[in-house]
Order: structure tokens, then C-alpha cells, then sequence
């Protein structure tokens, strides 16, 4: 984390008594704030309670925000200083949180010119782990994080195909592939035999962590390999393209290369799991080829039109339930704190502190939370939208919800009864939702042509 080196301005009289008095960062929970006069730039300080409070916390993060876009150095870097003495890299949950916000602060500080004293001495650069095969299917399976979505969507496809000779399946997948092996061990074990497997996975060019450490090609040898030991036949091709244009590329060389065949009885499934939201969802103007009217649409509108021209056989999303498409920085660095603390404080469930994983896991965190706060325009790809949205937007394009069988929801039981109690699972008309001590996490829904 970065180092605070220089000496106090003078401007933060009123903020050295509460450095002074959290320099021991064990105790800063136990530390009052003093009420005597209020803080440069604050209506009031009453409401600010307990300065490690996490509500506090996330008032200084929302009136720090404030200072640097309007420019306010010497208010910014007042609470930048209490900020770095209140929330160290290796404190609790919470303080890990606000130290992450912290500084992806800074770094946005630093790309817009304010508080150039405290960016001096900042690493601006964020390692994030490339993993092994075996290295990210056992960082998966450590939280429902993920297993949650592949085991829901492997229940709903696994019975929208049932009787089909050939399994088409399009994968827009965050996790490089790891939700294909458990799916080929239940096609695998079909009575009437396995089908073939055609797998199109989209080779997104973005670099998204987390990271893999081999090639698509040697990745699409590997799940061949594995494919082959279970009797299952599978072709495998990736499609390079980016989700800055809806990945039309996938699309269009869908078309183009006529991989897509139902004529042949082929099921269509498109897989998409934690990848729609880097979709820009801002509108576009988009000529119409045989008139010369233009239309306006996002390119999550165009992306989901372009799935319905393909009539699939069924289209699972499964995603992370939160919102952080606001233009307005305050209303995002919100939006994120009070999602962002869940995979904080499951962490301290099952990884020890120091343990390598938990380094990979957590920088994967303040990746998300660097990109929400710090980046603007093209570079901001983190723009999580509620399921709501996504509903809305699936019935926009005549999809109908599908919904999950009793049986895949007691394998997404199962599956959550191996984690931590803290875990949950709630239906939500017919789509499933994973909690964390009853907060929302993740959704996944299930979708056919009309």
C-alpha cells in the first residue's frame, strides 16, 4: 500500500488529533471521533460516529470523492491522510475494503491533477496472478462464487437439450472454460449415449482477471483431452473478439462460417456467465442497411438481438446483482462499497491471512473496484446491472424465463451445503439468486426463444 512520507500539511489541524489517535491501527475501531469543531468542508461531523466504523468509512470515502472531482486538494488530502491511518492493507474485512477504495482514490487523483503530494510515492501498477489450469479450478471451487452459476446453468442446459445429437454450446465465460468439464461428466452419463460437442468459446481480447496462463488453443487441447476420456466427442474452436462492440465478431463469424446448424438437429445453448456486463451499455447510433433511418440502441440491446436471431435452444446468464453503470462517481463508489464488502468478508471464512490465494483473490477484488472508481469512458469495464435489468432487457427481445427444475435447485443445495454457513440460496420469480447473510451476490436466469 502506498506510504504516506511527507509532513503534515498545516491546512489538517482539525484531522492530526484523529491521525494521533489511530496510529496504533489494532485499536482504531475503539476510537472516537472528537465532536469539538467540525471538519474543514463537512456540514457536520455528529453523523461520522466511530471513526472505524464501516458507515464512517464510507462517508469519508464519499466526501473524499467529492474533493478530487471538484478539485478540492487540501480537502482530499485531509482525509486521504485519516483514511490511510484507518484502513491498512492487512486489517479487518472492512478496513481491507476501504483501503482498496483508498487507493483507487488516489489513482484517480492522480489521473485528474489533484493531490499530486500524496500520488508522488504510488505504484500505480496492479499484478494481478496468472493461474494454471489446476490453480483456477481449485481457486473456483474455494467459495459458490462461481460454482453457483455453473451448477444452476449446467441443471437448465443439461435439460433443454436432453435427446439432441448435437450440443452447440457459445460460451461467454469470465472463468476460462472451468464450467465445461462438470457439464461433459453429466453428458457423459445420458442414456440414450453422449452427443457430440461442439464448444465456441469467446476469446475475449481484454485482459480480465482472472488470468490464465496458457493459450485458448492449448486450453481448447486440454478440454478435448478430458472430453475424449469420457466418451464424449468435442470440437473446439475460439472466436478472438471484445466485448467493446457486443462481441459482434463472435457473431458474425457464427454466420459466416455457418457453425450453426439447425437443420442438422442441432441445440443451440448460449452459456454466458459473469461476462454481458463488460458489454458497454451506453446507446450507439445504428444505420439501418436497407433505409436511411437510423435507430439507437446499446450494445447490450444489439448483443441480445443478435442471441434471438440465432433461436437458441436455451440462453443462461448468470451474473453478479449489483449496479455500477452510474456516470456519477459518488453513486458508483456507493453502489460498489455495499457490494464489494461481501467478497471481503467471505474471504475471512475460508483463506488464512497471508496465503497466496488470498493475495490473488483479493487483488482480483481490487482490480473491480480500480476500474469502477478510477477509470473513465472505454476503460471503465466494469458496469455491473442488477438481474432486474437483465430480466427486463431478455423480455425486451422476445425471451421467454425458463425457469430451474426442482432438481437443479437441489444440486445448487448440495453444492452450497459444502461452503460456509453463511451462504444461501432464494428463488426470485423463476430465477435463482445466491446470498451472503441475506445480501444478494449473484443471479442466474434461464431463457427460450418465444
Amino acid at each position: 500500500m502506498m506510504q504516506f512520507t511527507e509532513s503534515l500539511p498545516p491546512q489538517v489541524s482539525p484531522f492530526s488529533s484523529l491521525i494521533l489517535m489511530n496510529k496504533n491501527r489494532t485499536s482504531t475501531n475503539n476510537n472516537q471521533i472528537q465532536h469539538a469543531r467540525p471538519w474543514p468542508g463537512f456540514h457536520t461531523s455528529k453523523n461520522l460516529g466511530n471513526i472505524g466504523d464501516t458507515n464512517c468509512m464510507e462517508q469519508l470515502l464519499v466526501h473524499c470523492a467529492n474533493a478530487i472531482e471538484s478539485n478540492d486538494a487540501t480537502l482530499a488530502q485531509q482525509i486521504l491522510w485519516v483514511l490511510n491511518n484507518i484502513a491498512p492493507p492487512d486489517g479487518d474485512s472492512n478496513q481491507r475494503l476501504t483501503c482498496g477504495f483508498l487507493r483507487a482514490l488516489i489513482i484517480r487523483a492522480a489521473k485528474i491533477g489533484t493531490c499530486k503530494l500524496l500520488t508522488a510515492n504510488l505504484n500505480h501498477s496492479m499484478e494481478t496472478h496468472k493461474f494454471s489450469i489446476i490453480e483456477l479450478a481449485s481457486f473456483v471451487d474455494l467459495t459458490p462464487w462461481h460454482r453457483f452459476g455453473f451448477t444452476a446453468a449446467n441443471g437448465a442446459i443439461l435439460e433443454a437439450v436432453e435427446g439432441y445429437s448435437i450440443i452447440h454450446i457459445v460460451d461467454f465465460s469470465l472463468t476460462h472454460c472451468m464450467q465445461i468439464p462438470t457439464l461433459i461428466d453429466a453428458i457423459s452419463t445420458r442414456v440414450e449415449g453422449p452427443p457430440l460437442v461442439k464448444l465456441t468459446v469467446a476469446g475475449a481480447t481484454e485482459d480480465l482477471p482472472p488470468m490464465l496462463d496458457l493459450s485458448y488453443e492449448e486450453l481448447g487441447a486440454k478440454l478435448v483431452n478430458f472430453a475424449r476420456s469420457r466418451n464424449v466427442m468435442m470440437e473446439f474452436r475460439v472466436i478472438p473478439s471484445s466485448s467493446s462492440d457486443g462481441f459482434s465478431n463472435v457473431i458474425e463469424q457464427l454466420r459466416v462460417q455457418n457453425l450453426i446448424r439447425p437443420e442438422n438437429g442441432e441445440a443451440l445453448v448460449i452459456n454466458c456467465h459473469m461476462m454481458l456486463h463488460y458489454i458497454p451499455e451506453e446507446t450507439t447510433v445504428v444505420p439501418n442497411r436497407f433505409t436511411s433511418e437510423c435507430t439507437t440502441n446499446s450494445f447490450r440491446t444489439m448483443f441480445l438481438k443478435a442471441i434471438r436471431n440465432l433461436d437458441p435452444t436455451i440462453v443462461v446468464l448468470v451474473d453478479e446483482d449489483a449496479d455500477f453503470t452510474s456516470n456519477n462517481l459518488v453513486c458508483r463508489l456507493r453502489s460498489a462499497f455495499n457490494y464489494l464488502w461481501i467478497p471481503y468478508d467471505t474471504v475471512d471464512t475460508f483463506l488464512p491471512r497471508g496465503s497466496k490465494q488470498r493475495q490473488w483473490y483479493e487483488a482480483d477484488i481490487c482490480w473491480k473496484i480500480e476500474n469502477v472508481i478510477a477509470q473513465e469512458g472505454l476503460q471503465r469495464l466494469e458496469r455491473l446491472e442488477p438481474k432486474s435489468q437483465w430480466v427486463q432487457r431478455m423480455r425486451n427481445e422476445n425471451f421467454r424465463n425458463s425457469g430451474f427444475s426442482e432438481e437443479g435447485v437441489t444440486e445448487v443445495k448440495n453444492m452450497l451445503d459444502e461452503h460456509a454457513a453463511g451462504w444461501g440460496l432464494k428463488r426470485d420469480d423463476e430465477d435463482l439468486v445466491l446470498t451472503w447473510k441475506g445480501h444478494n451476490v449473484v443471479f442466474a436466469t434461464a431463457w427460450v426463444s418465444l
